[in-house]
């Protein structure tokens, strides 16, 4: 049944050649994809699957399910397709978003013999406010066995890790006062936002080298002689694991805390976006997607390179053996987050590729439902290294 996964992708690859290039050319910020989404969602319609919209609160997410009605694994295929602000799809989202419906749709084809179910999610705002964070918390994987996303690079690499991330906001809170004729009667908020820059930087030398803390002033006052009575700053706190960023957030928290107290400010301290946890690779998933996607005509699979991002497929992977490996655009030292990788996508190689990455997906799910030896190693490889 396996091999007749290529005869069944040369049916469809078209259709999902359109699909990427239509997200190419109507790129959608996060949270703000209904177009990309109802082109996705139509597509597995067409090839019947059962379509719930907008799940855990957000319009453009969609689950999508296709069931055998026979016992079996259930294999989820992860699709982001929303894109950046005046680069529109840099990161290559409307790849990601195709490849993963081909996949559902590529599975689906033949699991009414080997039974099990496979989901396609649609999940919103990666770049920003990643809809995989509710997904996890509100039990969307708790049916679900594994979990992919193949995201495209400049060239192949196993799936590897992430770090874990805060987006913190300080919001601190002052006096207004002319500030030649009575300063000493005004509180300065900016001074206190400086001073919490200040502190940080003298945490960065005693924290691991891992961790990452980088921040923004969004608002530091609004002319200079008017003594600031308000200032907000932003910033990312990263670290390689959940447990340590948490003991690098209560310092630095405390950090604007004495920024408050030095300057008789006050200050109100939140998120401003969801928090991503680390990427854990499960690589038992992660070995047998790179055989599958060696058989594609990938001529080298790298092994995972370092990260020092954070992905919303990292709170997957805490609750579900998951991946998040990358296939390449045979472009190396190509740079995400450009126009340059944008426009690349939808070129005639690219569309191969995305074929390529669909069919090493689907061939994954595949091996999954119907060999129990490495479906049991998974599972238990993921209770071992997940708490």
């Amino acid at each position: 049944m396996k091999e007749h996964l290529k005869e069944y992708l040369d049916s469809i690859q078209r259709s999902l050649w359109e699909i990427s290039d239509s997200i190419y050319h109507h790129p959608e910020l996060g949270d703000e994809e209904f177009k990309s989404m109802e082109k996705l969602v139509g597509f597995l319609e067409e090839h019947n699957f059962t379509v719930e919209k907008g799940i855990v609160g957000r319009q453009t997410a969609f689950k999508a399910v296709y069931d055998s009605k026979k016992a079996g694994p259930t294999i989820a295929y992860l699709s982001e397709y929303d894109a950046l602000p005046q680069i529109g799809h840099g990161c290559g989202h409307n790849l990601i978003g195709t490849m993963s419906a081909g996949a559902g749709v590529l599975l689906s084809k033949v699991i009414d013999e080997i039974g099990g179910r496979v989901v396609v999610l649609g999940t919103p705002a990666e770049e920003t406010n990643g809809a995989k964070v509710p997904m996890a918390e509100q039990g969307i994987f708790q049916d679900i066995d594994a979990a992919m996303i193949l995201h495209p690079a400049d060239e192949s690499y196993e799936s590897g890790d992430s770090l874990a991330m805060d987006a913190i906001q300080f919001d601190f809170r002052g006096r207004t006062s002319h500030a030649a004729a009575s300063p000493e009667k005004g509180i300065n908020a900016l001074d206190a936002v400086i001073q919490l820059f200040n502190g940080i930087s003298a945490l960065r030398q005693h924290v691991t080298s891992d961790v990452r803390i980088h921040g923004i002033i969004k608002e530091g006052g609004v002319a200079a002689n008017i003594v600031p009575d308000k200032a907000v700053a932003q910033f990312y706190v990263r670290a390689k694991d959940r447990g340590y960023l948490n003991e690098v957030v209560y310092k630095v928290k405390n950090i604007a805390k004495g920024a408050a107290l030095m300057t008789g400010a006050e200050v109100h301290i939140d998120k401003y976006e969801l928090s991503y946890d680390d990427m854990v690779t499960n690589q038992t998933l992660s070995n047998l997607f790179t055989r599958n996607l060696l058989t594609t005509g990938v001529k080298e699979v790298k092994k995972a390179k370092d990260s020092y991002g954070s992905i919303d497929m990292g709170n997957v992977s805490h609750v579900v053996p998951a991946i998040h490996p990358y296939i390449g655009l045979d472009s190396p030292g190509l740079i995400a987050h450009t126009r340059d990788f944008a426009n690349l996508t939808i070129t005639d190689n690219s569309h191969k590729i995305l074929s390529k990455g669909a069919l090493a997906l689907a061939a994954t799910g595949y091996d999954l439902i119907t060999n129990k030896e490495e479906f049991e190693k998974m599972k238990n490889e993921f209770r071992q290294n997940v708490k």
